[in-house]
């Protein structure tokens, strides 16, 4: 039985890289390469113990057109990119690429959807996915064949967040996750939720009315505070949903593909990863790593 597709958040391993490990990592100019280096170490640790069949990396516009439409102030406290790390996204599709990863983008979508697209498609197709991101915006994708991942800290393993884990971690499940965030707000994309509303009233009220409209509707039969929240801001709140919900749209699959070690390892070699490349060149599989 073939492996799952991993499918990657490319700005996500790239950005935690670079702010994780130390600039004073450089190439033979004097560039810095530490979010290079590790971004590979981490897909080359969760394909170790993923086996995936192949491993598709997404980029996307950083703030959808269709997004900030809906509310203007959506990821607007964003810093800009640093100039070190920009060098470094410049370079990264062909180093990815050397590795025998599919580096996937597009201009109107965000990385977020495009993870889901591939997600869909491949469990339509028959298979399973495993979607590595840090964004919880991505519970919406748990399903019996789709499983959000996050790699364990300081040891080997990840885990995974199936719809039950959703439950679990949000009080409601992955249909409702849209919602959830509305109600809940996300910081990390600048949407403030409902004033008052934190994550336990959020989901206290999807679990009670089954959805965002809904509670809307009966507000008028929640206590007065939590009730002026959903009355007063009800245009908002369906704006957040919509910005939290996906955008599916037709993606193609890629054919089975194993890392190339040894391409990756004179691309590593490249970048002045010396310790990297020797450590490729004697490894048979991401296993031995």
């Amino acid at each position: 039985m073939p492996g799952p597709l991993l499918a990657i958040d490319g700005p996500f391993v790239m950005y935690r890289s670079f702010f994780a490990l130390p600039d004073s990592i450089t190439d033979g100019d004097g560039h810095p390469v530490n979010a290079l280096l590790g971004a590979v170490n981490l897909i080359l640790r969760i394909a170790a113990d993923a086996g995936p069949r192949a491993i598709v990396v997404c980029w996307g516009a950083e703030a959808a057109v269709y997004r900030k439409q809906l509310y203007p102030d959506y990821h607007a406290a964003r810093p800009p990119v640093p100039d070190a790390l920009q060098w470094q996204f410049d370079r990264v599709a062909p180093l990815f690429d050397a590795f025998g990863w599919v580096s996937m983008g597009s201009d109107e979508l965000e990385a977020d959807d495009l993870l889901g697209s591939l997600a869909l498609a491949e469990s339509a197709a028959g298979g399973r996915a495993l979607i590595m991101t840090g964004d919880r915006d991505m519970y919406q994708c748990a399903s019996e064949t789709v499983s959000v991942v996050y790699l364990k800290q300081g040891s080997s393993g990840f885990q995974e967040v199936d719809p039950d884990e959703v439950v679990n971690r949000y009080g409601v499940g992955p249909e409702l996750v849209p919602d959830f965030i509305a109600l809940r707000g996300d910081p990390s994309d600048g949407l403030p939720g409902a004033p008052g509303i934190g994550a336990k009233t959020a989901a206290d009220l999807l679990r009670r009315h089954g959805s965002l409209d809904a509670a809307i509707e009966a507000a008028d039969s929640e206590r007065p505070r939590v009730g002026a929240a959903l009355r007063e801001h009800a245009d908002e709140l369906r704006a957040f949903r919509d910005i939290a919900t996906l955008r599916t749209s037709e993606i193609g699959l890629p054919d089975d593909r194993e890392t190339d070690l040894a391409g990756g390892a004179g691309a590593a070699r490249g970048y002045g990863m010396l310790r990297l490349a020797d450590r490729l060149e004697a490894a048979t599989s991401p296993a031995d790593l």
